[in-house]
């Protein structure tokens, strides 16, 4: 398999695995603040589907035609973290899906050492390759789901009392989630807390 092949099977690993992790919930849970700073699952997706749009779309001179507005230079900061009411979670799986087909289409388009440049960086940095753009796509995209991975964990656990699973990970055929139900979980849980307090001298 050749490093462009390689790069973009990463980037769409680690995309449908953020995208997942709004199935089976509501309007509420999904965009719900989960932090202190509002971190929210429908808002990490928006968030990666408009970066993309970008990064292999402006970067490379082959602009979507799809207005952000969350995105606007007059647009408030964070917008594109969250999702208000009257932005539907079926558009924001359809942002996801339009982003991801145009972002494919570019790399597909082009060779890795194809330049671009990134407006939004220093002028020292601006000037990137392809290659250069998708190692960073690739690591955004997986800290964000990173960060999608602890929050269903915590939404699950609030709703179903527990982790059921299904939701860790990559889903069920995940082969690094052990295969435990949700006493199994809890145990590991306190044994993992029985330790920290040991350590603390507890």
């Amino acid at each position: 398999m050749d490093e462009k092949t390689t790069l973009l099977r990463y980037l769409r690993e680690q995309r449908d695995g953020l995208l997942g992790k709004l199935d089976g919930l509501g309007e509420y849970d999904a965009r719900r603040p989960l932090t202190p700073t509002g971190t929210n699952l429908a808002g990490l997706v928006k968030h990666v589907a408009s970066v993309q749009l970008d990064y292999l779309g402006v970067v490379f001179d082959r602009p979507s035609g799809r207005a952000l507005p969350w995105l606007a230079d007059d647009a408030e900061p964070e917008a594109d973290l969250w999702v208000p009411a009257h932005e539907t979670l079926a558009e924001v799986r359809e942002l996801h899906a339009f982003s991801a087909a145009h972002a494919d289409a570019t790399v597909e388009a082009l060779p890795l050492d194809a330049i671009g440049r990134v407006p939004w960086w220093s002028e020292r940095s601006a000037t990137v390759t392809l290659h250069q753009v998708l190692v960073h796509l690739v690591a955004e995209t997986a800290r964000h789901a990173g960060h999608a991975d602890i929050l269903r964990e915590l939404l699950d656990d609030a709703r179903d009392g527990g982790p059921t699973g299904g939701s860790l990970g990559n889903g069920p055929q995940d082969p690094n989630v052990p295969d435990r139900d949700a006493a199994a979980w809890a145990a590991h849980r306190a044994r993992v807390e029985a330790g920290a307090r040991e350590a603390a001298g507890e």
